[in-house]
């Protein structure tokens, strides 16, 4: 009897760190997987170097999407998906996360008649004015099993009705990343380059999203609150290229307020689990300071992991560049112990997902 073949669709970088230890998993079981790379980041910097480093196979079909609104983006993966599926035909389609890919592929193989696996299933804002929300609750009417990484995630599923036999709880697949590639991860070369010594406090930021970036006004007042942290406790922070682009010439003069470009996940998590504070607005990170018991600021109004919040370290403040300079000064200002890792996140969820997709 022929193996099952998969085909695992990725578009994006928090898709990459997820699907890693799935084929892994997978391979394990004798079936025949491909993967898709839509293109979505064509950045190779936030691309290429994430394969390496999570030592992703070379994709053996890239789309080649780029950049585009996020109807353009969505269109042209379903076009070119459809030709790939009809041309392997595989038994199931493993799509992950919220990004435009996810729910770009979920579609097209639902029209095609391809199962559909959804990892990282039943997470809510509560906001639909975040593409992500609107990506998630699409694709997860489509799929045929819905993995979720907390119970929270089967909570919200249940209630909007879905059927409890294709949910399956089995953790957080980003923390099968982490855990195995934490022993290699190391920040120490980027604080040298900074002047940063061994052990020395600092807050790490991120900041991407269109609420915190794309007003340049709002964008500026929030570098200012930076700026003025840094002259108490440095800030690095990696500048994704969406927010490169609204800085634009826009001058930042704190010394100790230092802009790099993006980094490789093996860079950021060593910078990230030795951080004082990481201020974001990134989904991810919420995850991953949870597991590594790292206080998060969270720049946004909600959050569709609020597990990081009653069980982790995660603090929602919202966007106000007053309320970010407050929580900072709170957070330097307390003992910065506790949180726990929610149950499951222990590095195993690939392996309940490969049980579960190859039966």
């Amino acid at each position: 009897m022929q193996s099952k073949q998969f085909l695992h669709v990725v578009g994006a970088r928090p898709n990459f760190m997820k699907a890693a230890p799935v084929l892994r998993a997978l391979s394990r079981y004798g079936v025949r997987q491909s993967l898709v790379h839509t293109g979505q980041h064509y950045d190779a910097r936030m691309s290429d170097a994430f394969f390496r480093e999570l030592e992703l196979p070379e994709p053996d079909i890239n789309l080649g999407v780029g950049s585009g609104s996020h109807t353009e983006q969505t269109a042209q993966v379903m076009v070119g998906l459809e030709r790939v599926l009809h041309e392997h035909r595989p038994d199931i389609v493993v799509v992950y996360g919220d990004v435009n890919s996810t729910v770009a592929a979920a579609l097209v193989s639902a029209q095609v008649g391809v199962p559909v696996a959804h990892v990282e299933a039943g997470l809510r804002s509560r906001d639909r004015s975040m593409p992500e929300e609107i990506n998630r609750m699409i694709t997860d009417r489509i799929a045929d099993w819905l993995l979720t990484p907390s119970a929270d995630a089967d909570e919200n599923l249940r209630a909007e009705g879905v059927d409890p036999a294709r949910i399956h709880c089995v953790g957080n697949v980003m923390i099968d990343t982490l855990t195995r590639l934490l022993p290699r991860a190391d920040g120490a070369a980027r604080l040298t380059s900074l002047g940063l010594g061994d052990g020395e406090p600092f807050v790490l930021v991120t900041l991407h999203r269109p609420s915190n970036v794309d007003d340049s006004t709002h964008l500026r007042q929030l570098v200012s609150v930076l700026e003025e942290v840094s002259s108490g406790l440095p800030v690095i922070f990696p500048v994704h290229p969406r927010t490169r682009q609204r800085l634009g010439t826009q001058a930042v003069t704190a010394p100790r307020l230092h802009l790099t470009p993006p980094l490789g996940y093996l860079e950021f998590l060593g910078l990230q689990r030795h951080a004082t504070l990481v201020v974001t607005d990134s989904g991810g990170i919420q995850e991953e300071t949870t597991f590594l018991g790292v206080p998060c600021l969270t720049v946004r109004d909600n959050t569709e992991r609020p597990i990081t919040v009653t069980h982790g370290t995660n603090r929602l403040i919202g966007r106000s560049p007053q309320r970010l300079q407050l929580a900072i000064q709170q957070v330097l200002d307390s003992d910065r112990s506790g949180g726990t890792a929610p149950p499951l996140w222990d590095g195993h969820a690939s392996d309940r997902i490969a049980a579960v997709l190859s039966t």
